[in-house]
């Protein structure tokens, strides 16, 4: 029985304080909590395009791994045409309905960001991460609303830098797979994209983030190879003052995933691999943690 009682309590201590679905208006967001929410750092996770809140926080299972390291973590929904299910956000030059409807999703997140400050307790700072259409929502928000974000980290997805500058310093995350065929790594059409963006290079985004810390920049590169898994990791740092402040991981022969997490669907035949080196929740969590 003492057995049974530890591993219960273990199983406990891993899941959620609490969960819960609230509305704005017309829209809504999901929210999981730590055991102490007042206070709590958090973190806006955006779903893919197609995706949805409940699908995301399953299939990256995000939600658990940062509610254990002391964060509160919302999952708002985009917009779609077929209910709550098919979601997009417009990024810009994508996605689909919420892009060409010119849905307000800049302010919705802020509206999300004040509401679950206000309503739950939390503190001050705020991260924001994504995959996909909800990475490049991420960076977009990250770069129009800087004053507002401690952090950004984005997973297989580049913002319109044809279009938007990013107004001040914000450390950045950035994992992105060079065999990408949805989001190509070095920017174009995807072979197996669903849109028909030109979508932005993952350089280019590199370096509109680095562009307002100006001068000065210390750039150190390593390699990660563990596994015979088809991939090997690149992590590029660009320091200033010895801190890092923004973080390139190049997956070679990545495709478009979120590393460590459930593949997506039933990914091309033609995108690249689902690697192994690396966990993005882990990496996402260790980076925000350096930026309190």
């Amino acid at each position: 029985m003492r057995i049974v009682a530890v591993f219960l309590s273990l199983l406990l201590s891993a899941l959620p304080a609490s969960a819960e679905t609230v509305r704005l208006g017309d829209r809504s967001y999901e929210i999981q909590l730590p055991a102490e929410p007042r206070g709590a750092p958090l973190i806006l996770a955006l779903h893919g395009g197609g995706g949805n809140p409940g699908q995301f926080a399953r299939s990256s299972g995000f939600g658990r791994a940062a509610v254990k390291a002391g964060y509160a973590v919302v999952f708002p929904a985009g917009t779609g045409r077929r209910g709550d299910r098919l979601l997009t956000w417009n990024a810009g030059y994508c996605c689909a309905s919420a892009a060409r409807n010119r849905e307000d999703d800049l302010g919705f997140l802020a509206r999300v960001v004040k509401d679950a400050q206000g309503r739950f307790g939390l503190g001050a700072s705020v991260y924001l991460t994504g995959m996909s259409n909800g990475a490049m929502m991420a960076e977009t928000f990250a770069a129009r609303h800087p004053a507002l974000v401690t952090a950004v980290a984005a997973v297989s997805g580049t913002m319109d830098t044809g279009s938007i500058r990013v107004r001040e310093p914000v450390p950045a995350l950035i994992i992105h797979g060079t065999a990408d065929a949805m989001v190509p790594y070095a920017g174009g059409k995807g072979a197996s994209s669903l849109t028909r963006t030109e979508f932005a290079s993952v350089a280019s985004v590199v370096r509109a983030f680095l562009a307002p810390w100006g001068s000065g920049l210390e750039q150190t590169d390593r390699q990660i190879d563990r596994r015979d898994d088809g991939t090997s990791v690149t992590v590029t740092d660009y320091q200033k003052q010895g801190r890092v402040i923004l973080r390139l991981i190049t997956i070679e022969g990545g495709g478009h995933n979120w590393p460590g997490g459930r593949k997506a669907g039933r990914l091309p035949a033609n995108d690249g691999a689902v690697t192994q080196e690396i966990d993005a929740n882990a990496e996402i969590l260790r980076f925000f943690a350096t930026h309190p």
